[in-house]
């Protein structure tokens, strides 16, 4: 990888300056990018942010920041807290990850992504500092929004953990409000193999003298929250049961527990000083995607037949996504479903090879295009383990299209399984 990236450098440098897409290509393939590569692009630790945060001046303390972290929830949950503020009229940053189709989606302001020329003019102006550094992608990204939050002047900016918390590129920050979603058993190599150990590296983000809200917990997970709270005596909020008269635009049974957070992260925020009316947190739960550009939380793609595409891509999140899809009226479901390494798969298609029995299901396993993706054929082959059949596609436009083809009106189509799934998806088919 090492030798790869300074051939790329090299060759860059001797030509004139890189256009957009360049300037990506360069940022995808000479910096590790944990996406694409899995475990071997994981750099845990701080030392090189802070590196960087001095040399840019601490950029993130020239405005108010909301750390988000969890399991799942993070996006949704970051994007709506956005909303409700920028609904307010106050200038909001968002940072979250992954990208669907363009890069610039991890960086917004008030919902528009950060500029192609930004992007060229940050990597262009800083190579020759950060290079000899050797960042990850995330870090390198994450120093981007947190300076270019700074240059936007904005008045908050919500941060959503890209990993874990404790040693995520993100907790360099000093936020007024750290909120954690949920824990639940996903990157295990990383962030430990019991809910305790994950729940300890996400409480990572909880700072000295600092509210924290916690979404969801159970006996496992409650007593590290406190401790670590305690330790840094911080108020904890437990999220509540949420009974507001708003209709939240994100769909799905999931999102009424993330309601839940976002309502008591709302509450805390309003305690510490910052303003917020009832029409604002009204609209920002009604118009997130609009506000935001948050895709793929059960959203609608189509009608006639019912086309639906999802991010989930762990065993809690298909928890909750398996029932909903077993909900949808109609008489036959196709589903179109890939997922990436260090997922539990086998427990996911168990959960669908549940509610196949009440249902007249036509599958059509599929890859996105990442080197994490696990191999179509042997979800194929796990999948005829627990009995649920279907065609083999290489790419998920392939597999897309023959469900289109084979759907009648009264039909549903499901694509889903990763973000890499959707992301193939909307950047080829819509």
């Amino acid at each position: 990888m090492e030798g790869k990236s300074i051939v790329f450098i090299r060759y860059f440098k001797q030509s004139q300056q890189m256009n957009y897409q360049e300037t990506t290509n360069y940022l995808f393939t000479s910096t590790p990018m944990f996406e694409k590569e899995g475990a071997t692009a994981y750099k845990p630790g701080l030392d090189t942010m802070k590196h960087m945060d001095e040399h840019f001046g601490h950029p993130h303390t020239k405005y108010k920041t909301i750390h988000v972290a969890g399991t799942n929830g993070k996006g949704s949950c970051s994007h709506t807290i956005a909303a409700i503020l920028q609904s307010q009229g106050y200038k909001v940053g968002l940072f979250t990850s992954p990208h669907l189709v363009d890069f610039r989606e991890r960086i917004r302001v008030n919902g528009e992504m950060v500029s192609e020329k930004y992007v060229v003019d940050f990597v262009e102006k800083n190579r020759e500092f950060f290079e000899p550094l050797h960042p990850s992608f995330f870090e390198l990204t994450t120093m981007m929004a947190l300076q270019y939050f700074a240059e936007q002047q904005v008045d908050f900016a919500v941060i959503e953990v890209g990993l874990g918390g404790r040693l995520d590129s993100t907790n360099i920050i000093t936020p007024i409000l750290s909120v954690i979603t949920n824990i639940s058993f996903d990157h295990t190599q990383f962030l430990g193999n019991t809910l305790a150990k994950i729940a300890g590296e996400k409480a990572g983000i909880i700072k000295p003298h600092t509210p924290v809200v916690i979404g969801e917990w159970n006996n496992e997970t409650q007593p590290v929250f406190d401790n670590v709270a305690k330790e840094n005596d911080s108020p904890i909020i437990y999220a509540q049961p949420c009974n507001w008269d708003v209709d939240f635009e994100l769909k799905g049974n999931y999102q009424a527990k993330n309601k839940n957070t976002i309502a008591a992260a709302i509450k805390t925020i309003e305690n510490i000083g910052v303003k917020l009316s009832e029409s604002s947190i009204k609209n920002g739960f009604e118009h997130v995607c609009e506000l935001t550009g948050l895709r793929g939380r059960w959203e609608k793609l189509g009608e006639n037949p019912l086309v639906i595409c999802d991010t989930g891509h762990n065993l809690a999140g298909w928890e909750y996504l398996a029932p909903q899809i077993d909900a949808v009226k109609s008489p036959v479901k196709h589903i179109v479903f890939g997922m990436v390494d260090d997922k539990d798969i086998e427990h996911v298609l168990k959960l669908l090879s549940t509610i196949n029995q009440e249902n007249h299901f036509i599958f059509y396993w599929t890859q996105p295009n990442t080197h994490r993706a696990i191999p179509v054929e042997k979800i194929q082959a796990k999948a005829r383990e627990i009995g649920l059949e279907g065609n083999c596609y290489t790419t998920v436009s392939q597999a897309f299209s023959a469900a289109k083809k084979a759907a009648k009106k009264e039909d549903f189509i499901f694509i889903g399984g990763s973000s890499y799934v959707v992301a193939d998806l909307l950047s080829k088919a819509f």
